[in-house]
C-alpha cells in the first residue's frame, strides 16, 4: 500500500463523510442533530477509510487478488453513498411522504447513473490500474455490465420499498436503495474485471 492509496482511501472516506449528510437530514431529522454530530460522522469516515484500506491490503499480501477486490469494495462504498446521498437530495427536497413507487424508480435511477459514472473512473484507473484514454468500446461494455447491474440495482430497489411501510423514511431512504446496491455489486466486480478491464489491467 503506497501514499498514493492512503491519499485515496482519505478521500473516500472523507467524500462519504459529507455525502452521509442528506441521508442523515432524512432519516435523523428528529434527533436534531448539532453541527459537532455531523462533523464527527464526517471525521469518523475519513479516519476510518483508510485504516480499512490498509487492512485489506494486510490480507492481501498473503491472499492473491483481495487487496484489488478491497479496491473495488472502497470504491462501491463511495458508489453507495453517492447513489443513497444523490437519492436522498432529490427526496429530500421533492417529499419522502408523496413518492409513489414510479417516482421513486426515476430518482433511483438518477442517482445510480450518477454512481455509475464515478464507478468507470476509479475502477478504471485505480482498481484494474488501465492507464490509456476510454475507449469507444470500453464505454460500451463498461455501460452494458451497468446497464444489468443498474436493472438488478433498480429492480431490487424498488421491490424492496414497495413490500415494506411506506411512511417508514428510514425504510424508503436507506433499506431500500441497499437493497439494489448488494443485488449489484458481485455483478458488477466480476463483470468490469472480466468483461470491461480484465484484459488490459495488470495483475493483481
Amino acid at each position: 500500500m503506497n501514499k498514493k492509496d492512503v491519499v485515496i482511501g482519505f478521500s473516500i472516506g472523507a467524500a462519504v463523510g459529507l455525502l452521509v449528510q442528506p441521508i442523515m437530514a432524512n432519516t435523523l431529522a428528529r434527533y436534531h442533530l448539532t453541527v459537532a454530530d455531523r462533523a464527527g460522522v464526517f471525521v469518523f469516515f475519513a479516519v476510518l477509510a483508510p485504516i480499512a484500506l490498509w487492512i485489506v491490503w494486510l490480507i492481501g499480501r498473503a491472499w492473491k487478488g483481495f487487496y484489488q477486490f478491497g479496491q473495488f469494495a472502497a470504491v462501491g462504498t463511495l458508489n453507495t453513498f453517492i447513489d443513497v446521498g444523490a437519492f436522498n437530495l432529490e427526496t429530500f427536497f421533492y417529499g419522502t411522504s408523496v413518492i409513489g413507487a414510479g417516482l421513486f424508480a426515476a430518482f433511483k435511477a438518477i442517482s445510480f447513473l450518477v454512481a455509475t459514472t464515478n464507478s468507470f473512473l476509479w475502477n478504471k484507473y485505480w482498481t484494474f490500474g488501465v492507464r490509456d484514454r476510454p475507449k469507444a468500446g470500453e464505454v460500451t461494455s463498461f455501460y452494458a455490465v451497468a446497464a444489468a447491474g443498474w436493472a438488478l440495482n433498480v429492480g431490487a430497489a424498488t421491490l424492496v420499498k414497495v413490500a415494506g411501510p411506506a411512511d417508514s423514511s428510514a425504510w424508503v431512504n436507506i433499506v431500500a436503495p441497499m437493497g439494489g446496491v448488494v443485488a449489484s455489486f458481485l455483478w458488477d466486480y466480476f463483470g468490469y474485471k472480466y468483461f470491461v478491464f480484465g484484459r488490459r489491467a495488470p495483475a493483481a
